[in-house]
């Protein structure tokens, strides 16, 4: 390895160098120093003097006898908070006569009795400082003290609960999650006013530290799947995490599968409802999507709004998504199979047509399949990342001109268009983005077998898929449960829904502790099961 020479600049740089600069990542062990001046100027250097940490030095009571500093970042904190719960009342209010044996109880003082807030706690080294600090914490040191506390006052801008975008429904809460992650915790708690639901906080990343939240329901979770959560949750090392995307793809049991193992939300009443069923939530501050798990096959063709209508609509609402499934998958690899290989398959009268329109067409039906699959992708992408007022307007106007233009110039048939698009509408129908774009993916796999292998490399696809459907697992639990393994009572929530007088029981491979609803949770079984 090459070793650098150090420049004047450099060597100067060394000599001045901060305790936390020459103990990187023992930083926990670095002691705060008696003097205020000494702790400020590490602060400042430390933290390259940056504009929106505001270090400001005060002096204490109505005599001002007392030297303190207060350490904040602007933008994060409220400020009318701190000047209203903290300037005042130690400025002002802050009325101290100790003596030298008595100034050790200053601290003290001033954490029980005298700054109006609630959630207050000490700290005695640069790691806890800095941590806090940039987590919406306001810093107080006091001169002569090896010690300081932190106040939590967490504010600035944030955005407001609004209405879900992604998962919207006709009938059902309109709130959805924000990129707090404090407020995504109290509209969970909304939902569920237990005791019983627990929250295990975490930081991950050794440069963005994003604080993580694991939020399960004691008593009714399934104690080995929490573990595992907790343990792949403690693997992870990674510099940074800016969204609970990337949480999703190092805890995830499969990462070459193309089916989601994790399922993501951002309606509370989604989580609430996981929770109830034993699952576990993860939360990640800054993103309004919560991550569940386990997650099964089915779970994914299943919307909040399935809970909210009457159970009869809902089961064929169900049926509906699961035939768009097969549609958005299958539709264009058996269309090219059929018109390739398989003529007889077609009636007369069909085939007649279907020979007339692609009588000019120059290119195969896997081509024209292909020609327009990739035009729609093209078109759907552009519309997502186009301005909104402008983006869904030119996406289907479009795929309206594009089409029509490509059929009257020969390019493709008339029918692969309506294909085309018939598959493009039902693979909007399933409610998980994730599951849609597993669908995208799947699909060309089979154009590509119809094409070479006719129906066979349909069938045989097919087989594959639904192998490697079946050797997932989710957390430790069987991916295409209740389906395989079987479970006949399970199936009350799976295809079907029952009325909710008759989901008197919680996922039986999700929960083996307190599976019946209609008891309040408790570590121990029920009597009666």
């Amino acid at each position: 390895m090459q070793r650098r020479s150090k420049t004047n600049k450099e060597d100067e740089a060394d000599t001045t160098s901060t305790p936390q600069d020459n103990n990187k990542g023992t930083s926990q062990e670095i002691q705060l120093h008696p003097s205020l001046e000494e702790n400020l100027k590490s602060i400042s250097k430390a933290i390259g003097n940056s504009d929106d940490v505001v270090i400001r030095k005060i002096k204490l009571g109505k005599e001002g006898c007392i030297e303190a500093g207060i350490i904040y970042t602007d933008g994060i904190v409220d400020t009318k908070s701190i000047n209203d719960f903290i300037l005042e009342s130690l400025m002002i209010d802050f009325d101290y006569e100790g003596n030298s044996d008595s100034k050790r109880d200053l601290l003290d003082c001033l954490r029980d009795s005298v700054v109006a807030v609630g959630n207050i706690q000490e700290c005695k080294d640069f790691e806890k400082i800095y941590s806090s600090l940039f987590s919406g914490h306001v810093i107080v040191l006091i001169n002569g003290f090896t010690r300081g506390f932190t106040i939590d006052l967490s504010g600035g801008k944030d955005r407001e609960v609004a209405e879900a975008t992604q998962e919207s429904v006709v009938r059902g809460p309109r709130e959805a999650f924000t990129e707090s992650l404090r407020t995504n915790t109290a509209l969970i708690r909304r939902k569920i006013n237990d005791s019983n639901l627990w929250v295990e906080s975490k930081r991950i990343g050794r440069v963005t530290k994003t604080q993580v939240s694991v939020m399960y329901i004691k008593g009714i979770v399934n104690d080995k799947v929490l573990e595992e959560v907790r343990e792949r949750l403690d693997r992870i090392e990674i510099d940074g995490i800016l969204e609970s995307g990337y949480i999703e793809e190092l805890i995830e049991d499969k990462t070459f599968s193309p089916f989601p193992t994790i399922y993501n939300t951002e309606r509370p009443d989604v989580v609430a409802a996981c929770l109830l069923e034993g699952r576990v939530a993860i939360l990640v501050n800054g993103t309004p999507f919560v991550l569940v798990v386990p997650s099964l096959f089915t779970q994914f063709f299943q919307a909040a709004e399935d809970y909210y209508q009457r159970w009869d609509f809902s089961t064929l609402i169900r049926f509906l998504r699961l035939i768009c499934f097969f549609i958005a998958l299958l539709a264009p690899s058996i269309f090219i199979a059929v018109t390739t290989f398989h003529h007889e398959m077609i009636p007369t009268p069909l085939l007649i047509s279907l020979a007339s329109q692609r009588e000019g067409v120059p290119f195969p039906a896997f081509v024209e399949a292909l020609i327009m699959e990739v035009t729609f992708e093209i078109l759907r992408e552009g519309g997502i990342r186009m301005p909104r007022a402008i983006g869904q307007a030119v996406s289907i106007v479009g795929t309206l001109v594009i089409g029509t233009a490509a059929v009257e110039a020969g390019i493709v048939s008339a029918a692969m268009v309506i294909v085309v698009s018939i598959t493009a509408i039902a693979s909007f129908v399933v409610p998980s983005n994730n599951m849609g774009i597993s669908i995208r993916m799947i699909r060309f796999i089979f154009m590509g077998l119809a094409a070479s292998f006719g129906i066979f490399g349909i069938t045989a696809a097919f087989i594959a898929m639904i192998l490697h459907l079946c050797s997932l697992r989710s957390f430790g639990i069987p991916y295409m449960s209740p389906f395989g393994p079987f479970n006949a009572e399970d199936q009350k929530d799976s295809l079907f829904r029952f009325p909710h007088w008759g989901l008197v029981s919680r996922p039986h491979l999700m929960n083996q502790k307190n599976v019946n609803r209609e008891d309040s949770p408790s570590p121990t079984p029920p009597e009666n099961q």
